[in-house]
């Protein structure tokens, strides 16, 4: 893949609640311009004119780049979706993104979009990007193969035992309102903060490390940290044992050498798609600096 700036990564001391490790990630220095991301960035969501399950507009009338990550639930408008691809919208400009649906349930006008407290859940996403990495691969379209997509949500759902009318995955936060020592992990975890220079996060479940994400700078984290802490602590640990910084290491290191499907963004930078049998995710590249990764293992 040759992205030395993840590759090199290092990992801290987790934080260990309820079986759930998540160790911070820093980066070295990189060369990456201003960009705003998150809730406040000012990115404006619409549906295409006519309506279309699987791409919606987005427009930047800012005077910096703004990032979408990958995992961010779109909730609104005909149907929450979330986009299938990290994409930098340049300062001005108006682009149609890739997106899955993650309410299977509706199809009518909402409320305008507006983004999620929650990430969508590590096992949606990861059959979403292993799905577009095969596409990608095979045709050079991102699609995330709705059908595998719901079937992920519905099963979620029903892992959680989460009842939802419309089979939204927005209806699992509601695990938080069930399970108060969950919710007090979470309340703790989003108070605290990232870090001092703190640019990801890695998930482990006992000593199986299950997910990472990463970001170029520390202000971009930092605009996600609630809703990626919030998806991270949605369900229950898979397994038991004593979280390992040198397995923590090795998925972000496995991701970063692995071979990659590379295209243009469809903004600004370059994507590296990648699907082994041992790990899957997608990165936004720009400048040899990375923008954002999100990193599964199998």
């Amino acid at each position: 893949m040759n992205t030395p700036h993840l590759g090199n990564g290092s990992v801290g001391a987790p934080i260990t609640r309820g079986g759930i490790s998540v160790f911070p990630v820093y980066l070295g220095e990189s060369d990456l311009p201003p960009i705003s991301t998150g809730p406040t960035a000012g990115l404006i969501i619409d549906e295409v004119p006519g309506g279309d399950v699987p791409h919606l507009v987005v427009t930047n009338p800012t005077d910096r780049a703004i990032l979408i990550v990958e995992g961010e639930q779109l909730v609104g408008g005909l149907q929450n979706r979330s986009p299938n691809v990290s994409v930098l919208v340049p300062a001005g400009g108006r682009l149609e993104i890739p997106v899955s649906c993650l309410e299977r349930g509706r199809w009518g006008l909402h409320d305008s979009f507006s983004t999620g407290t929650t990430h969508t859940p590590r096992r949606v996403r990861r059959t979403k990007n292993r799905e577009v990495a095969r596409s990608m691969a095979a045709s050079g379209i991102r699609s995330g193969n709705q059908g595998a997509v719901w079937s992920a949500v519905h099963k979620e759902l029903k892992l959680m035992d989460v009842a939802s009318g419309t089979d939204a995955i927005a209806d699992a936060d509601v695990v938080f309102e069930r399970d108060p020592d969950r919710y007090s992990a979470v309340e703790e975890l989003v108070s605290t903060g990232p870090l001092p220079g703190q640019c990801g996060i890695v998930i482990s479940h006992g000593r199986r490390v299950v997910a990472a994400e990463v970001f170029g700078a520390p202000d971009l984290l930092a605009a996600h940290w609630e809703a990626l802490i919030r998806s991270g602590f949605l369900e229950l640990p898979t397994a038991e044992g004593r979280p390992s910084a040198s397995s923590a290491l090795k998925l972000l290191r496995r991701f970063a050498t692995a071979e990659a499907t590379r295209s243009p963004g469809i903004g600004l930078g370059t994507e590296h798609h990648v699907a082994t049998d041992q790990v899957s995710g997608q990165a936004l590249i720009l400048d040899d600096s990375v923008v954002h990764a999100g990193i599964f293992a199998r």
